[in-house]
Parts: structure tokens; C-alpha cells; sequence
């Protein structure tokens, strides 16, 4: 199945069968059958979610969808087929489950300070459980450089580490796209790697297809929302960099792996 696909969810009975109980809020695995086959997903309903007082509008389900709307019509591809259903606990989102390959090199990491291996950039410092000097480190990887692009166009508030996948394909999947599309600058990512690097050509012309898609923004967020993405796009298309890490908003995610 093609899981950038969202015609993968058409038709199609919805069981649940388990529950990840490290999410923030509820989060549920479940087996999507059609006549396609049967599709792992993940399900997160509306009535699940708790009230956030910096997102007080729409809904943590529309966000996410939304997030995905912006990765397939710029082409970005890096969001999973994602739709908003009435499932078995009302109204929520569905996304496709990745398959994470658990074999594949780690694209984020930890390690000891003044260690960090070549192709790699340094993102934070810190101390350990045992008060060791360590650093969180990101590859130098051309699709995590697309999804730090891309994180800075939604306004993405919380890109962890455990936010990014890695299939057997070696395709890179991002996901947990809730807190996104605020008014306010609120980015907070572990791939600061490229912050006020030039966008190459191909780069610039995925901003500009990402403020068309803007159009793809207006049943799921607010219209000041959408005005603040539009403005985004813009900012970043007329300064041709990636953005420097706020100085008045915590530029980490916490935990950031």
C-alpha cells in the first residue's frame, strides 16, 4: 500500500486492538480491513485529548491532519496518509502506521560530549543520569533536512527524536504533528542542524508550493492560523534560509529523544 495514500482509508472497518500508553494523550492502534487489505494505524480521538492552554482552538486531531495535508501538497512526503474519521470513540484522526525498521542506523542520538562522529551535527549539551557531559546529535541526512524545512514552515512545537521514523526502506517518516500551525513562533526541534543555511533552488520551490497548499489549511485551523502559516512561507522564502533557533521560546523539545 502506498502509505502517502489517503484513498488506503476508504471504505474501510476500523477494529481497535491496543493502546500506546506512553503517549501524552489517548493513542490506539487499530486494523483498518477493505478490500485493499488490512491497514495498521493509529487512531487518536477528539475525546482523548487534554486541553492545552497555548492551542485553545480546534482540536490536537485537526492539526495533525492538517500537518499532512501541507507534506502531500507541497511534496514534502514526509507525513503519512493522515484523515480525520468518526471512529470507534467519535470524531479523531487516523494515520497510517510505519514499520519501523528497528535495524536501521539511528538518525538522532546521544552521545558522550566531544564525541560526535563525522556527518553528524551537535544540537544541545547536557548532563546524564550520572551527571556525564553528553550532546544530542542529528545526522547530516538530505530527509531530515527536508522535514527541518518543513517543521519551520507548520511552526512544529514538538520534533523529538521519537517523532522520527525510519521504515526498511530507509524512507523517513515524521510524526506527532498535534502542536503545530500557531500564531506565535513556537519551533521546537532536535534538527537545528541547518538553522541559517541557504535553500537550494529545489528548497525555495518547495516553500512556495507549501504557500499555495495554504488553501489545504482553511476547515482545519483557525483563519489567523492560517494567515500565520501564509506569513511564515513568505518570511522564509523572502530571507532564503532556514530559521535561526527564537531566543525568546525554548528552541529544545523536552525529553528530546
Amino acid at each position: 500500500m502506498d502509505l502517502l495514500d489517503p484513498a488506503i482509508f476508504t471504505d474501510g472497518d476500523l477494529e481497535l486492538t491496543g493502546r500506546l500508553v506512553q503517549a501524552s494523550n489517548a493513542t490506539f492502534l487499530g486494523e483498518l480491513t477493505s478490500a485493499r487489505g488490512v491497514l495498521s494505524c493509529v487512531y487518536k480521538p477528539v475525546r482523548g485529548e487534554r486541553p492545552l492552554w497555548d492551542f485553545p482552538d480546534g482540536t490536537l486531531a485537526e492539526r495533525e491532519v492538517a500537518a499532512y495535508r501541507v507534506s502531500a501538497a507541497a511534496g514534502f512526503d514526509v507525513v503519512p496518509a493522515t484523515v480525520l474519521v468518526d471512529g470507534p470513540m467519535g470524531p479523531g484522526s487516523l494515520q497510517a502506521w510505519i514499520d519501523v525498521d528497528d535495524d536501521a542506523d539511528p538518525v538522532v542520538d546521544l552521545v558522550r560530549s566531544g564525541r560526535t562522529p563525522e556527518g553528524w551535527f551537535d544540537v544541545v549539551d547536557g548532563l546524564d543520569a550520572h551527571e556525564r557531559p553528553v550532546t544530542v546529535i542529528h545526522r547530516d541526512e538530505p530527509q531530515l533536512r527536508l522535514m527541518a524545512l518543513f517543521d519551520a514552515l507548520i511552526n512544529n512545537a514538538d520534533r523529538k527524536g521519537a517523532h522520527i521514523l525510519v521504515d526498511a526502506s530507509g524512507h523517513i517518516w515524521a510524526v506527532d504533528h498535534g502542536v503545530s500551525l500557531h500564531v506565535q513562533d513556537k519551533l521546537r526541534t532536535v534538527l537545528w542542524g541547518w538553522a541559517g543555511d541557504e535553500l537550494t533552488p529545489a528548497e525555495t520551490d518547495l516553500v512556495a508550493a507549501a504557500l499555495v497548499a495554504s488553501e489545504e489549511l482553511a476547515e482545519l485551523v483557525t483563519e489567523a492560523e492560517v494567515k500565520a502559516y501564509e506569513a511564515r512561507c513568505l518570511r522564509i522564502l523572502t530571507e532564503g534560509t532556514f530559521p535561526l533557533p527564537p531566543g525568546a521560546w525554548p528552541s529544545i523539545p523536552w525529553p528530546p529523544l
